[in-house]
């Protein structure tokens, strides 16, 4: 059959929320019967009127802080209404294409300390621009900011296009996601930040100490955790201590990567910026890392995911749910405790809603899940299992 046909049979086939792997998925293990069952989703449109939003934490009391794109604010839901974070810069974020106001992360020890950080474009001296990550404090009324720190600039950027960039508190580390900015050196290139994941302090900004290249004398080597990506649009980390991201394709192969520290993930898109290249490229000099689901030709168009968890989430507790924008989306992966892929869920519940940016773990069994339709029309959806 001809490769057009193959990749419209492949989508429809997802479109049927088989309980099995996706046709292209690596090294899919068939599980026994499900012990639990998978349950219905109620879903209800809780933040209204925003328009791109990025990111989203919840901080307690029923409380959210969430990241606009474009607009680039930083917000807080209180519960009945949403207000601005008062002295949050906006003027000072750099807005272009798929780059403004992106990732957002709370300090672990944010009900003490009123800490969260930010990945956003900047403007650089001589009328340059950047991607940078930024740590703020908040007034103890979560009302203003009272005090910043530019924690690491020089992230590269170009047109906007493939900005990255979430970001993942661990402890006292921070981890970022970064797209390649559309230059095909990027991401095998370790002196360039860009088509990796960062490994640096919260408190200061340097690299971690545990990094592959800490010995390195290049300064941005230093920071890098993973390389050989083309755009990390999702990280997290699952409850066995594993580090997960999930990765844009071009046409094809949107991916969903365990993280191991030094790894190569093998997207070498030279010369020029040659996407016709594999995502993960095997020819490539050493060892590369295969992904543990990729989509395949075509792409859906992956974004930000998280592991969710609870009791009441029955057969998909645990699973890493990734949100999709092409296709309009969520996919819920489940994984053995190797870290193998076992099964694709894609809830008819979660189809309803337009692009999807990312899917953020709440308290007990509920889900934060973003849409990304523009026109000041987007929501913030709270999905809440039917048991």
């Amino acid at each position: 059959m001809r490769p057009v046909v193959l990749g419209v049979l492949a989508t429809l086939a997802l479109a049927l929320l088989s309980p099995v792997a996706h046709a292209h998925s690596p090294h899919v293990e068939r599980p026994a019967a499900d012990r639990a069952q998978v349950p219905g989703l109620r879903v209800t449109r809780l933040v209204t009127g925003l328009d791109h939003p990025w990111d989203v934490r919840p901080i307690g009391g029923g409380r959210l802080i969430l990241t606009q794109r474009d607009r680039a604010t930083v917000s807080i839901w209180d519960g009945s209404r949403t207000r601005l974070v008062q002295g949050f810069p906006s003027d000072s974020v750099w807005v272009s294409g798929e780059t403004g106001l992106m990732g957002l992360e709370v300090d672990p020890s944010f009900a003490s300390n009123r800490t969260f950080y930010t990945c956003q474009g900047g403007f650089t001296d001589g009328g340059g621009h950047d991607v940078r990550i930024i740590r703020w404090t908040l007034r103890d009324d979560l009302a203003a900011i009272t005090g910043s720190k530019r924690l690491l600039g020089g992230l590269p950027a170009t047109s906007g296009r493939h900005g990255g960039c979430r970001l993942l508190a661990v402890g006292k580390r921070l981890y970022v996601g970064t797209g390649d900015a559309a230059t095909g050196s990027n991401p095998e290139n370790k002196r360039s930040l860009g088509g990796k994941t960062l490994c640096l302090l919260a408190a200061t900004g340097r690299p971690c100490g545990s990094n592959p290249f800490i010995r390195s004398g290049n300064r941005n080597k230093r920071f890098v955790h993973t390389y050989g990506h083309r755009n990390v649009q999702g990280l997290d980390r699952r409850r066995d201590g594993t580090l997960w991201s999930v990765e844009q394709g071009t046409y094809r192969d949107d991916e969903v990567n365990r993280l191991r520290k030094g790894g190569d993930y093998g997207y070498d898109p030279v010369p020029g910026y040659n996407e016709s290249v594999p995502m993960t490229d095997q020819s490539l000099p050493g060892r590369q890392r295969a992904a543990v689901w990729r989509s395949g030709d075509p792409t859906l168009a992956t974004s930000g995911g998280g592991f969710v968890h609870g009791t009441r989430w029955g057969a998909l507790d645990g699973s890493l749910a990734v949100a999709a924008l092409k296709a309009e989306r969520v996919l819920f992966l489940q994984l053995s405790a190797s870290g193998r892929l076992q099964r694709v869920r894609v809830p008819a519940a979660l189809r309803e809603h337009g692009r999807i940016r990312t899917v953020v773990d709440g308290p007990g069994s509920v889900a934060y899940v973003l849409t990304d339709n523009g026109n000041g029309n987007d929501a913030i959806l709270v999905v809440r299992p039917r048991r």
